[in-house]
Formats: structure tokens, C-alpha cells, sequence
């Protein structure tokens, strides 16, 4: 077949695949989330299996500790907004909220019932997400004992794919673990920071900002822009300034100097790719997409590029630092 048919054949095939993902977004993202976390918490549930407790005991336990978890973040996110209701009729008479008022009464009324009403479909949407999340974890918390055997039987027919998915677990749960420390040395230091300027919720804020830690790129904007508006509201421009410093100083040294290096490394992923995957699935999945666009671009290349030998100019390309195996080959036959 002649090579140009082939890349438009797999271009056609790959525009089907995306075409069909984003249309059962709304099914494929929380499994894949469900999936990650399961990833992340195995070796917990060996660890207790090699201690010598039961099946049962084991599932059990770390089935309890991400519900434990997720359950805390609920609570706090539910309780910080049920005080920020609160106080929002404090505001209300604002000059800023009265100015944007105004902006609002001159805007067409369907645009903003519509706008309004996509929103409300939005939440909606997350809440129901939120529900299939917390089955489908469920469900693969019950059967995480079973994977080692299921990837043995694999490897008897597909070797490859055995080891690709293999690597997919390790990369991700490297991941994961160095975005969580990060996130969690960020969202403490920004809670502090939020506390000492005396910005309401300090709280609430230092978790959203741990959230958005796992949004490559654009999660520190996501993170900054509630707090900095509430310190304006609160005290006034400077306040607001002070916050937005602090958050720049932070994401800077922090999330832009330090952490790529490291996400970078565990991942196996370049800069560019990893910026150019947040775009991508945040398009064909949502919100979700924007959380699991570098796990996903991990696992798009353990199974596409890593599995096939013949697709060495593909990794190249992909990762996050290039060998310097040919670089040594030209220098070799100099030195001699």
C-alpha cells in the first residue's frame, strides 16, 4: 500500500476514534479518572496484602481511604461555599459589583438566560459524573486483586501490550505522586499566604489551588483568579496585587521552575506535548480532559509509540529529553 494512503487511511481512522470519544465523553472521562485512581492506590492494597491481610480486608481498607478522601474535599469545598453565600450579600453593594450590574442589565437577556441555562446543565452534568465516578471506582477497587493475574493471562498471547501496560501504571503513578506533592507544598504555602493577608476562605482556596495543580500550564491561572477577586472586594486593589504576587512568586519557582522537571521525567512527556495534550483533551473530553490530559497522552504513546519498534522517531519527538545514544556514536570513531 502506498505510504501516502496509509497516513490518510490512519488520519481518517484517527478523526473517527476522536469523533466517537467525545461524543461518550461523558462516559469515557470518569472511567478513565476512576482508572487513575485505582493506578495510584494499588501498591497500597499490595502492600497490605503482603503484610498478611485478607482480600477482602485489603480492597476494603483502600476502597474507604479514597472515599475518606474525596469525602474531606467535599466537605470543605461544601462548607467554604456555604460561607462564601453567606457573605456575598456583603458585597453587594460594591462599586465593583454595582459596575458589573450594570454590564450585565446591558447585555441581551436571552444570551445570559442561555448562558445561564448551559451552566446549569454544566453542574448538572458534574454532578452526575460525580455519581458514575464513585460507582465505577467502586467496582474497580472490588477487582484491583485481580489485575496481576489478568495481565498474566495478556502476556500469554501479547507480550508487548503486557509490558506497555505495565510501563502506563508506573509512568502514571510516578506522576501522580509528583504532582501531588507539589500540589500539596503549593496549596499549603498558598493557604498560609492567603491567612497572613487576611483573605477570606483561606481554606477553600488553598484547595482549589492543590485541584488546579493537575492542570498542566493554565491551572495557576484557574487557581489565583477566585482569591484575587475576593482580596479586591475585601480590601482593595493593593490586597489584590499582594495576592497575585504571591501566587506568581509561588507558581513560578515552584510549578514553573521546579515541578516540569520532575513531572517531565516521570510522565516520559516534553514540555510542548504536555501543553498541546491539555488543549487536545480538554476539547474532546471537558473539564475531566484538562485533569487527565497527561495520563492520557501517556497512554496514547505506551500503546502506539513505546509498543512498536518501529516507532522510534515517534518517541523522539515525544519525550521529555532526547538520548544522547547517536551523539556518543558520532563521537566514538573521533576519539579513536
Amino acid at each position: 500500500m502506498p505510504r501516502a494512503l496509509t497516513i490518510l487511511l490512519g488520519a481518517a481512522s484517527a478523526v473517527v476514534v476522536v469523533a466517537g470519544l467525545k461524543a461518550v465523553a461523558w462516559l469515557v472521562a470518569p472511567t478513565v479518572l476512576a482508572g487513575l485512581i485505582v493506578i495510584a492506590i494499588s501498591p497500597a492494597h499490595r502492600w497490605l496484602r503482603g503484610r498478611g491481610a485478607p482480600s477482602w480486608l485489603a480492597t476494603t481498607a483502600v476502597v474507604v481511604l479514597v472515599y475518606a478522601v474525596l469525602g474531606a474535599i467535599a466537605v470543605t469545598v461544601v462548607v467554604s461555599g456555604v460561607r462564601l453565600a453567606g457573605m456575598l450579600p456583603e458585597y453587594a453593594a460594591h462599586q465593583l459589583v454595582q459596575q458589573a450590574e450594570h454590564v450585565l442589565a446591558g447585555l441581551d437577556r436571552g444570551k445570559v438566560l442561555a448562558s445561564i441555562t448551559g451552566l446549569l446543565s454544566d453542574l448538572t452534568g458534574l454532578t452526575t459524573s460525580l455519581v458514575f465516578l464513585l460507582a465505577v471506582l467502586l467496582f474497580l477497587g472490588v477487582e484491583v486483586h485481580w489485575t496481576d493475574s489478568r495481565l498474566a493471562e495478556i502476556a500469554d498471547q501479547r507480550p508487548q501490550l503486557t509490558v506497555a501496560l505495565r510501563e502506563f501504571a508506573r509512568r502514571t503513578r510516578r506522576y501522580l505522586l509528583v504532582t501531588t506533592v507539589f500540589g500539596a507544598v503549593v496549596a499549603v504555602l498558598d493557604t498560609v499566604a492567603l491567612a497572613l493577608l487576611g483573605v477570606p476562605l483561606a481554606l477553600l482556596w488553598g484547595v482549589l489551588s492543590f485541584v488546579t495543580n493537575y492542570v498542566p500550564t493554565v491551572g495557576f491561572v484557574l487557581g489565583v483568579l477566585p482569591p484575587a477577586a475576593l482580596a479586591l472586594l475585601q480590601h482593595g486593589p493593593r490586597r489584590a496585587l499582594a495576592v497575585l504576587a504571591v501566587y506568581g512568586v509561588l507558581n513560578f519557582v515552584v510549578q514553573s521552575l521546579v515541578q516540569p522537571r520532575y513531572t517531565g521525567d516521570a510522565a516520559g512527556l516534553s514540555t510542548t506535548t504536555t501543553f498541546l495534550s491539555l488543549a487536545f483533551w480538554a476539547w474532546v473530553l471537558g473539564p475531566l480532559g484538562a485533569l487527565l490530559a497527561v495520563p492520557l497522552t501517556v497512554l496514547v504513546k505506551v500503546l502506539l509509540v513505546d509498543a512498536d519498534p518501529r516507532a522510534g522517531w515517534a518517541a523522539a519527538l515525544l519525550r521529555a529529553r532526547v538520548r544522547s545514544r547517536h551523539r556518543q556514536h558520532v563521537e566514538t570513531p573521533r576519539a579513536q
